[in-house]
């Protein structure tokens, strides 16, 4: 039986008071430090934003579910199928606002009817929180640390080719290129590919995008990009798109 929107939504309750006794508490009671953030960083309504513009009846709605992953990773758990272990813990119920939380399946099924257009805003939505706190740091150098990591995978799941994989030989996997700031460990933007792709697949652009992208936010802080040990130090003073090229030529993609 399809459950109603009543017997799923919770009304947002106010933050709790943490009281230290010496008494037996539930697994996850440190995620109330977390529901003061997301209300501090307006995380719920952010990704809400991201979804706007789908028009499919879900009763949970991509926004809840992608904040439930996010709560998912911060417990600890890295599959979908972990869910079972908290799915009647009051506290990640109270943290997404539910009185029910989803199976697998449901959660299998909304991301697999994500369009491009909502993946596209939940990246500018995460780098515009990255930059937003850059901004807030004021740091005279910010350095952006490009990488690509092997994430394997044992299933033909899209996008996963075989590829190198020296932990597992012939495991289909990804290779996405991450670009992170070191000051802060926060990953700015990723680029998404496939296992069988070679080191320069789409970097050249990505690394000019990403860089485009801090000039813009914070101009005249001095941008330091490592890209597999080669340091390149940009005192952004240039302008245009050429020169940015001219500052990457030594990049070897």
């Amino acid at each position: 039986m399809k459950p109603s929107k009543t017997s799923v939504h919770s009304k947002t309750y106010a933050i709790p008071e943490i009281c230290f006794e010496d008494k037996k508490l539930i697994s996850f009671s440190g995620l109330t430090v977390f529901q003061k953030l997301f209300d501090h960083l307006s995380l719920k309504q952010s990704l809400r934003q991201c979804f706007k513009h789908r028009v499919v009846g879900s009763i949970l709605g991509e926004a809840t579910i992608v904040l439930l992953l996010v709560v998912h990773l911060l417990l600890g758990y890295r599959e979908l199928r972990h869910l079972r272990y908290y799915d009647d813990d009051p506290m990640v119920k109270r943290l997404l606002g539910l009185k029910r939380l989803p199976d697998v399946a449901t959660v299998s099924h909304t991301l697999a009817r994500m369009d491009t257009a909502s993946v596209n805003n939940l990246q500018q939505t995460i780098g515009s929180m990255v930059l937003n706190r850059l901004k807030v740091l004021s740091l005279p150098r910010v350095t952006l640390d490009f990488d690509g990591s092997v994430i394997g995978t044992g299933r033909f799941a899209e996008g996963t080719a075989v590829g190198f994989n020296k932990k597992k030989k012939g495991q289909r996997s990804y290779y996405p290129l991450f670009c992170t700031v070191a000051q802060t460990g926060q990953v700015l933007n990723i680029l998404h590919r496939s296992g069988n792709v070679h080191d320069s697949n789409g970097a050249r652009d990505f690394i000019l995008s990403c860089v485009e992208q801090v000039r813009e936010a914070l101009p005249g802080v001095m941008l330091v990009v490592l890209q597999e040990g080669m340091i390149m130090i940009d005192m952004l003073k240039a302008k245009t798109r050429s020169s940015l090229m001219r500052n990457l030529s030594g990049l070897t993609c």
